[in-house]
């Protein structure tokens, strides 16, 4: 019996969607960190943070005292906004933090940070984190850092009460964030983990005009549903593949997986939706991002349609830009297997 051929080909898939989205699942925020205000950021990358929270535990301020280089750290947020349970773990359990170099504010060339300072605002954090955090991350990091990918770097302040009492400890370090800004859990030090931000199957997400992408319930408009996570590190462990390279191994992949997704191929063709993958580009292949998502898109005139509804419900559960998706044009039925001609008796 003759296969029937997907109308999804790798040449229709590799559209300019593909090129606009590249990378696009690393894209994160930094969220500024003032007086145990490490759950502060706004979401939009700017490191800036909008309000300001502060542990009352004194072993909160002991914890943070004594962290040092290698440390990682973790905490409740409250409903309030406020932080507590600040405490210092093993980095193989979860944890929000993980601290890339201690720096005293005291030693600052200026008189900046003397006995009557207060804490720097979120505009100034932002410049420290620059000037003291980056490079000291990316070096413990041994150079393997993806600025787009799943970890951001970070500063925490002492408590505001520590700060009062002259305490002027910065830790720098490596948070992983939500849509938010917020930092999450994690587990396992940062150099040892694939650094790629993807989404697990089953996620929708949506993207906004800087190409950033964030989680949504899947009954919201979104313009991707993912379908796989993808590791490359096993495809490609000699070299930098090239977007070539990845759209040539990924094509039949995410093909696959959508098929797998939805119950078979031909659910996939019912459902009108197309295949669609992520690429990782040299930067943040070389920055230590191996794994890329697929997805189902809808593609009008070059840009992402809008969806409402999960594809695994089938077409008539979706909108498309607000309208139920027409049924696809019918395909010709398989072909069956030739029968063998009938054998005649010889004739006597």
């Amino acid at each position: 019996m003759a296969a029937r051929k997907s109308a999804l080909t790798p040449a229709a898939l590799r559209t300019i969607l593909v090129a606009t989205l590249a990378g696009s699942l690393g894209m994160g925020t930094y969220a500024a960190a003032t007086g145990f205000d490490v759950a502060a950021g706004n979401g939009n990358g700017n490191g800036t943070s909008q309000t300001s929270s502060t542990s009352k535990k004194g072993d909160d301020t002991e914890a943070f005292t004594a962290a040092d280089q290698g440390a990682c750290l973790t905490w409740e947020s409250q409903e309030d906004g406020s932080i507590s349970g600040f405490t210092e773990t093993p980095c193989d359990n979860e944890h929000r933090f993980e601290v890339t170099a201690r720096e005293d504010l005291n030693t600052y060339p200026t008189q900046e940070f003397g006995p009557d300072a207060p804490p720097p605002n979120p505009t100034r954090q932002a410049q420290l984190r620059e000037e003291l955090c980056q490079t000291a991350s990316i070096r413990y990091l041994n150079g393997r850092y993806d600025p787009s990918g799943r970890y951001s770097i970070a500063p925490i302040l002492p408590p505001v009460e520590a700060w009062e009492r002259g305490d002027r400890t910065m830790l720098c370090g490596l948070q992983e964030t939500d849509s938010q800004g917020t930092p999450i859990l994690t587990v396992g030090h940062a150099a040892e983990q694939d650094q790629a931000r993807v989404a697990e199957p089953g996620t929708c997400v949506i993207t906004d005009d800087a190409n950033t992408l964030r989680t949504v319930d899947c009954a919201d408009p979104h313009h991707i549903e993912i379908t796989e996570k993808v590791d490359l590190a096993p495809v490609f462990q000699d070299r930098t593949p090239s977007t070539e390279d990845q759209n040539k191994y990924l094509g039949d992949v995410c093909a696959k997986a959508a098929e797998n997704y939805l119950g078979g191929e031909e659910n996939l063709y019912q459902s009108t939706l197309q295949v669609y993958w992520g690429t990782s580009n040299s930067q943040a292949w070389d920055g230590g991002s191996r794994s890329v998502n697929c997805g189902l898109i809808s593609a009008k005139d070059d840009r992402f349609a809008e969806i409402t509804g999960s594809a695994k419900d089938g077409r008539d559960a979706l909108k498309v830009d607000g309208e139920t998706p027409k049924p696809p044009p019918e395909r010709r039925p398989l072909r069956e297997e030739s029968e063998s001609p009938s054998s005649t008796e010889d004739t006597p």
